[in-house]
């Protein structure tokens, strides 16, 4: 693949506008190996559309993954502030990756896979999110050695060329990651992080009236700055992993593939952690968990639509300075 001349993959590029979190990363400070504690988990099912109940539904439709259900907390938030900063947000860190000569144009072959990829997924998401119909939905790519993905408010996705690239990433792959960070949009973890900071910020005294949205404004201040530096928590990872294990399965793209691109990021995690992860390698037990899931979803993978096209794998791309 020739390279872009207007394309250039920088160790790192300083982006400002650019989110402290990634691919993978929790604010756990003490997880190790044991089992994170999972929420009581509800059936879900992206099928179920117009009051339909799980009695009117054939077997094969009540299948797929159990996560709890969305806290309530969120709704001391708006969802349209949240995608309105998150929008903003994106368009000013894509304005600075085009300055720098770090954003890839529209013919770039990778970004063209990463879109294909997102046109078989997105729609699988409407379901676990009604609001995901309405949202402006981006993918973009830049070049950054750093292992990177992140999916803001309101589907604006960015993949960093390094993640690409450095973990050989199959298609199969990079859906387990789309999947994965669409997920962390689909469930409102970044609202929910923000509606425990407000609920902590104003008190429980308060809460009735910001329920009432009375002055909701001064509360959510600086909103754009908490998408830059929020983290996940455990919880909030495991639950992406799940979600996005469906979504890449009814996208046709295989299950197994969440297995091996954990085990390629654990390899790569050894001595000093990736962005993407938390202060410690991916262990044994989140593989275990997405195993576990993986028959939940085979169903769903065998009737789905396989992609017509496989990609190239990135190549190596000569890093200017």
């Amino acid at each position: 693949m020739a390279e872009h001349t207007h394309f250039q993959v920088l160790e790192n590029p300083h982006l400002p506008s650019a989110p402290r979190y990634g691919f993978g990363r929790c604010d756990c400070r003490t997880c190790g190996d044991a089992a994170p504690a999972l929420p009581q988990r509800r059936l879900f099912t992206g099928l179920l559309a117009g009051g339909a109940t799980l009695a009117g539904l054939p077997a094969w439709a009540q299948e797929g993954v159990n996560v709890g259900k969305q806290s309530k907390l969120t709704s001391l938030v708006p969802a349209e502030q949240v995608e309105n900063a998150g929008a903003q947000q994106y368009q000013q860190m894509m304005a600075e990756a085009k300055q720098k000569g770090v954003l890839a144009p529209a013919n770039h072959p990778q970004l063209l896979r990463l879109r294909a990829i997102a046109e078989r997924i997105v729609p699988q998401s409407y379901g676990w999110n009604p609001r995901a119909r309405q949202w402006r939905w981006e993918v973009n790519l830049l070049g950054s050695e750093q292992l990177n993905a992140f999916c803001m408010p309101g589907g604006k996705i960015a993949f960093y060329y390094g993640i690409l690239e450095k973990l050989k990433l199959d298609d199969d792959e990079v859906a387990a990651i789309m999947g994965h960070e669409i997920a962390h949009a689909l469930r409102e973890h970044a609202r929910e992080r923000m509606a425990k900071t407000t609920a902590t910020r104003v008190g429980a005294g308060l809460l009735s009236s910001l329920l009432g949205l009375g002055n909701v404004g001064d509360t959510l201040l600086n909103m754009g700055g908490q998408l830059l530096t929020l983290k996940f928590s455990r919880e909030d990872e495991t639950e992406a992993d799940l979600v996005g294990l469906e979504l890449g399965a009814r996208a046709g793209y295989r299950p197994e593939a969440g297995v091996s691109l954990w085990q390629k990021m654990g390899k790569a995690s050894e001595g000093a952690p990736p962005q993407w992860l938390s202060t410690h390698p991916a262990g044994p037990t989140r593989i275990r968990d997405i195993e576990a899931n993986i028959p939940k979803v085979e169903g769903l993978y065998a009737r789905a639509e396989k992609p017509a096209k496989q990609f190239e794998v990135a190549p190596p791309l000569r890093k200017r300075s």
